[in-house]
């Protein structure tokens, strides 16, 4: 069981490639994020990302290299599989249902019936509804306002309640800050904020605002043509470094 200071690797992934026909889009990728930690996930378009976040959701399985969940190495059958284990993931599309109410949003495919009769046990999903919400601190002022009428702040964070409801052990978050306001963005980072000091989910947050990654993330991996070339904790790097990392990148691909 791989530990530090106490505190175990949520996940792992150890020398983890991944080709398709001739392309290869992961090499030898080392990355590890521990319970409470939030991880910083960089890298300009076509670095390998998303690839990274299918195999870490099962969506793809890696040609080589393994994964370990919570200290014992595993095969990620499916997304099916990974969500049983408590990987959850929130993409920029959200997946919710804009003319549903909040709490029908949070109990997607979770919904509450009454036994033996199907109905809805409405009155209990607003009420842990709210009660999700509340516990990390999203003012939603009704749960049972349609989720269409909500600003993209507050759909996002919906997203991430849900899966914090769901009982996420690792959280996923695909560019939550992308095309927001200050205000609406404030909103995400002071909930990642919350969600970091609860300590009981380890996060990997892929964006593209490096302030915002060195601010709210407790370390920082920069991954480029399918490498992991940076890996440093937020304090001891800065915006400067990372903006240099990436300069230095286009200043190779443009030498002839």
């Amino acid at each position: 069981m791989t530990e530090q200071n106490g505190i175990q690797d949520v996940v792992r992934a150890e020398h983890v490639s991944k080709s398709f026909g001739p392309v290869n889009a992961l090499e030898d990728i080392n990355l590890s994020v521990r319970k409470g930690e939030v991880l910083g996930l960089i890298g300009d378009n076509g670095a390998g990302k998303s690839t990274l976040i299918k195999i870490l959701t099962g969506f793809h399985q890696p040609d080589e290299g393994r994964l370990l969940f919570e200290g014992e190495p595993i095969e990620l059958r499916s997304v099916t599989h990974a969500r049983s284990l408590g990987i959850e993931t929130v993409f920029q599309d959200l997946a919710m249902v804009n003319d549903l109410p909040v709490y029908l949003n949070l109990h997607l495919n979770a919904e509450l019936v009454h036994k033996p009769l199907p109905f809805l046990r409405r009155r209990e999903m607003k009420r842990r509804a709210r009660e999700a919400l509340d516990s990390i601190g999203i003012d939603i002022p009704s749960v049972t306002a349609e989720v269409g009428q909500l600003s993209g702040g507050q759909r996002q964070a919906i997203a991430v309640a849900r899966s914090v409801y769901a009982e996420a052990k690792l959280l996923l978050l695909d560019e939550p800050l992308a095309a927001m306001g200050a205000k609406e963005g404030g909103l995400i980072l002071r909930l990642l904020s919350e969600l970091k000091e609860r300590g009981d989910i380890a996060i990997i947050l892929i964006a593209h605002n490096y302030s915002q990654v060195v601010d709210v993330c407790d370390r920082v991996n920069l991954l480029q043509h399918g490498k992991i070339t940076f890996d440093k904790r937020s304090k001891d790097t800065s915006v400067a470094e990372l903006l240099e990392l990436v300069h230095a990148e286009y200043r190779l691909s443009d030498v002839p």
